[in-house]
């Protein structure tokens, strides 16, 4: 991806401390109010066993039977069977439990490219989605990457715990290098339980941003892809003979930038959109472009009427 190195200019570096106070202020805090009884409205018609696993456990629908071993409970045999065939079968339930959602927040160095604004934009999206996650009664937990896994917020559930969430989001600063398939790996090995993956990344990665998403999908997590944008790394303000410097790598360029070398710059980043696009269709990983100067409540609802993120 090289013509990345025309979007990490190196001021960017120096300019991304900016405070979070006023991120989760009084006014977000009121949205989130709004956003949660929107998906209660929209997914009204849906029971919460339409939320149940696949696994067997002490519930209350049948599933399936098993042999007898020495030391199961006498109370789930299935006497019926046994007067009709003389085996001793044991029935199965199907076990109800909460679904486990995880936000992965891409926190490398190309996030806070532009005075921080990818970054601030996705700890806003990831806390309302969170928020929604909570008042629906879900585990929710998150963890930040770059290269690997940064931090992590253990698995917390009830809508008191945004406050939680608030704290650790606000202590992520932007550093190091974007490998999305290292990172996974991490996160798949440290999370045995499965379930729904909100990756929050601007998808800057020299490796292949489909290989941290296959890590999702091969190890039965479902990824749900919210690419964050700013649509003015399509167009960056340079001109003549500039020195331009990856915030990552720290790797240095000489270009001379004309208006053929923007127009060509332009291009291949709408290609690079849409490479993205064609690879979350095709792979049927629900998938929804955030750009930074959309306000996040407006992108919330678009990740309702998109589908994939309630279940």
């Amino acid at each position: 991806m090289g013509f990345l190195d025309s979007v990490l200019g190196r001021k960017s570096v120096g300019a991304i401390r900016a405070s979070d106070d006023d991120l989760f202020d009084d006014d977000f805090q009121r949205k989130l109010d709004y956003l949660a009884l929107v998906s209660k409205r929209v997914f009204a018609g849906r029971m919460r066993a339409e939320r149940r696993t696949k696994k067997s456990g002490s519930g209350v629908e049948f599933a399936d039977h098993r042999d007898y071993q020495p030391g199961d409970d006498f109370r789930y045999l299935d006497w019926n069977v046994y007067q009709r065939f003389d085996r001793l079968l044991l029935r199965l339930y199907e076990e109800e439990e909460d679904l486990a959602i995880y936000f992965i927040v891409d926190a490398s160095s190309s996030m806070g490219f532009g005075e921080g604004k990818k970054l601030r934009y996705a700890k806003r999206v990831a806390a309302a989605l969170a928020y929604v996650g909570l008042a629906n009664l879900d585990r929710v937990s998150i963890v930040s990457t770059t290269d690997r896994v940064l931090d992590r917020m253990p698995a917390t559930r009830g809508k008191a715990r945004i406050f939680k969430v608030f704290r650790f989001l606000k202590e992520l600063e932007p550093e190091g290098h974007t490998n999305l398939e290292d990172a996974c790996k991490t996160f798949v090995a440290q999370n045995k339980r499965r379930g729904l993956v909100v990756l929050a990344s601007d998808l800057y990665d020299p490796h292949g941003f489909e290989r941290g998403i296959n890590v999702l999908r091969y190890n039965k997590f479902d990824p749900f892809v919210v690419h964050v944008t700013d649509t003015a790394e399509a167009k960056p303000k340079l001109a003549g003979d500039v020195l331009l410097y990856d915030c990552e790598t720290g790797d240095e360029r000489e270009v001379t930038v004309t208006a053929k070398v923007l127009e060509r710059f332009e291009h291949a980043y709408g290609e690079y959109l849409a490479e993205i696009d064609r690879f979350c269709s095709s792979k049927q990983v629900p998938y929804i472009r955030a750009d930074v100067t959309q306000p996040f409540d407006e992108l919330i609802l678009r990740v309702f009427r998109r589908g994939g993120f309630l279940r």
